[in-house]
């Protein structure tokens, strides 16, 4: 290997405030998390750092060697997230630190409303990443595309022609309904996965591995903001890491699984079904209706712990297509107004205002 020490790489994200509303983030807030992790850089407690947001959340992408769920890793996303939020308040931003849900730190910020992405891996030869990063939808808007990139040939040509890939993959699958998770092996237990991982507000994929040495190859974020909290407090904008070439999909089989803006939970105020759009990083402002959703990949070469990039894997062209038929699907689905498939059914709306809206109608019901 390249280098024989272990790398963590931690993506750690959080809603500190919106501007102006909820479509994008102030830029006084970036430069407060980028002097934390800097100062953290300089002390030796982080190797690399990069900072970066899409739409109004806040995304830390951080490289060290103290492994996943660490605690002074976890400490200095949450006090930076804290110093981001106070000056938000000052600014009077939008939902200031609604994504912190507890008062103080507790060891980890697993459960305390940030979400977290981490993986632990010897670097190779040549150690490629993309990190995706999104706005105004839940942590099940990875399956299909964690389907496709790690378990669907018409996708990725790796899984038939790469014999460190043929084998397939091992999918970890979170119910996050009743606290359960379990592993299954693609291809041979597909359709099992894809029984699962279709109902995206349920089930959800935490991590892939190959499956001939259990190697890393991806993880996503699962946090259900709306499961803690106990009612609506933004949407949960998951990150997800996943490690590209060299005996795991290549980079363009792992982004041929975004050209196609498949539909995710989210879109204004947490209700609605809406197109998934892959964009650059400077389109990542969601305002029609608070959206669509957005998705922007942010690749880089990993040196000695060092991140080299980031690259904005999806300012291209090529995505302009999936762009334009993002907008269509985008129109088709407005115009259905408050009625289903474009507003959530009602037991995704149980954690939102609706509730206390039925309950002024509750003594108008008469039995038939």
């Amino acid at each position: 290997m390249a280098n024989e020490k272990t790398i963590t790489l931690s993506v750690i994200k959080a809603d500190v405030g919106g501007f102006v509303g909820h479509c994008s983030f102030h830029p006084a807030l970036l430069d407060i998390a980028k002097e934390k992790l800097h100062t953290a850089k300089e002390k030796g407690t982080l190797i690399d750092f990069h900072v970066i947001r899409c739409g109004d959340d806040l995304e830390l992408i951080m490289t060290h060697e103290k492994g996943c769920d660490n605690k002074t890793i976890h400490e200095l996303a949450w006090n930076t997230f804290t110093a981001c939020t106070e000056h938000a308040k000052e600014l009077k931003l939008y939902g200031a630190g609604q994504d912190l849900l507890k008062d103080a730190f507790t060891g980890t910020v697993k459960g305390m409303g940030p979400g977290v992405a981490e993986m632990e891996f010897i670097e190779r030869k040549s150690e490629p990443v993309i990190i995706f990063m999104a706005d105004k939808t839940s942590s099940g808007a990875w399956n299909l595309p964690l389907y496709k990139i790690f378990g669907d040939p018409f996708n990725t040509a790796g899984l038939i022609i790469d014999t460190s890939m043929v084998e397939g993959f091992c999918f970890n699958v979170l119910d996050v309904k009743e606290g359960k998770s379990i592993t299954l092996f693609c291809p041979e237990e597909s359709y099992y996965l894809l029984a699962l991982i279709g109902a995206t507000d349920r089930y959800m994929v935490t991590s892939v591995l190959r499956k001939k040495d259990k190697e890393i190859a991806a993880v996503a974020s699962t946090e259900r903001l709306s499961l803690i909290a106990g009612k609506y407090v933004g949407k949960d904008d998951p990150v997800m890491i996943v490690r590209c070439q060299a005996g795991l999909p290549a980079v363009g089989e792992v982004l041929e699984a975004f050209s196609f803006p498949h539909l995710v939970q989210g879109w204004m105020r947490g209700s609605h079904n809406g197109p998934l759009m892959p964009v650059p990083f400077y389109e990542a402002n969601p305002t029609r209706f608070d959206g669509p959703p957005r998705v922007i990949a942010a690749g880089f070469q990993i040196a000695h712990g060092r991140l080299i990039g980031p690259h904005d894997m999806f300012d291209d062209p090529a995505f302009d297509e999936t762009r334009t038929k993002a907008n269509h699907i985008a129109e088709y689905m407005r115009r259905h107004g408050p009625f289903q498939p474009h507003r959530l059914p009602l037991e995704e709306m149980e954690y939102t205002t609706l509730p206390h809206v039925l309950e002024k109608l509750k003594e108008k019901f008469k039995k038939e």
